[in-house]
């Protein structure tokens, strides 16, 4: 490839596009781990080169578990993307996260079952930190940016993701708030482990559209619920983006970019050659000659 794009948007559910997107064009990639969600689109906005990739495909078909986590962060990361801003819907399980609120999570709880968890395996293995999952820079930007753009933003936060496509029940719902999570969703993990093992920035900008279902004087969740929450907070979302792309500079100054340095354990003359292949695009700095 020769695009080099360093900022990614991934759209969750009510974000779909973005306006005001300049030269846009589709991006097409297969990737070892299969197709993308969509085609990327790519584009200037306020002056930057951005890429967009919605989650759930073109006309939202594709369920929180058979999203492409791994195909979408290895083609971001193909195209050069070194930071990825997550817009995704969540509902509540503290009162003052209130519907229409934003959060940006600074933890992450993994409470799927289906889904592949790392690009790693098949010879090669490794153990990436993601004792803060969520990259501590690029959350205070995407924190900034939203309330720049008038949100009601609140810094910080355990974000559990389910399984889905169900919604939680009331006891389910009651034992995560137990547990001190602070929101939940369907599809934070893996795209934020993957994020990680691709040495890239990853943060979440967390739209709240209900109580889920623990909250006895509100009416439980529902689809209708969810999307009439995040049409309100659409517009608020894409202004946020264009902030976060008006101000965006290239140094980073995290630990993201480095993140395998320590996490590669298997020797390189074990590693079966197919998977060296099929891996180099972010194990070739650590293994080349």
């Amino acid at each position: 490839m020769t695009e080099s794009i360093k900022l990614a948007v991934i759209g969750g559910s009510g974000l779909y596009e973005i306006p005001g997107l300049q030269n846009a064009r589709e991006l097409t990639i297969d990737t070892p781990f299969g197709k993308t969600s969509a085609p990327i689109v790519s584009g200037i906005l306020e002056g930057a080169p951005v890429a967009f990739l919605a989650r759930h495909g073109i006309g939202h078909h594709i369920t929180p578990t058979e999203v492409p986590y791994q195909a979408n962060i290895f083609a971001l990361k193909s195209i050069g993307v070194e930071r990825i801003v997550s817009v995704s819907a969540c509902g509540s399980l503290i009162e003052e996260f209130a519907p229409g609120h934003i959060v940006i999570p600074d933890q992450l709880y993994d409470n799927t079952r289906l889904r592949p968890r790392s690009f790693f395996g098949e010879g090669l293995v490794a153990h990436a930190s993601v004792a803060d999952p969520f990259c501590g820079d690029l959350s205070t930007q995407v924190e900034s940016a939203a309330r720049e753009a008038g949100g009601v933003v609140h810094k910080g936060g355990a974000f559990i993701t389910i399984e889905g496509p169900r919604f939680s029940t009331r006891a389910e719902s009651n034992t995560f708030r137990a547990w001190g999570m602070s929101i939940i969703g369907m599809t934070a993990s893996p795209e934020a482990f993957l994020a990680r093992e691709a040495e890239i920035c990853y943060a979440t900008m967390a739209h709240v559209t209900d109580y889920d279902v623990w909250h006895v004087s509100e009416e439980p969740v529902t689809v209708e619920m969810v999307i009439q929450t995040l049409h309100r907070n659409t517009s608020l979302a894409q202004e946020a983006i264009r902030i976060i792309a008006r101000e965006f500079t290239g140094a980073r100054n995290c630990d993201c970019k480095n993140a395998l340095s320590t996490a590669l354990i298997t020797r390189k003359d074990a590693i079966p050659a197919e998977t060296l292949k099929k891996l180099d695009l972010l194990v070739h700095k650590y293994l080349k000659e």
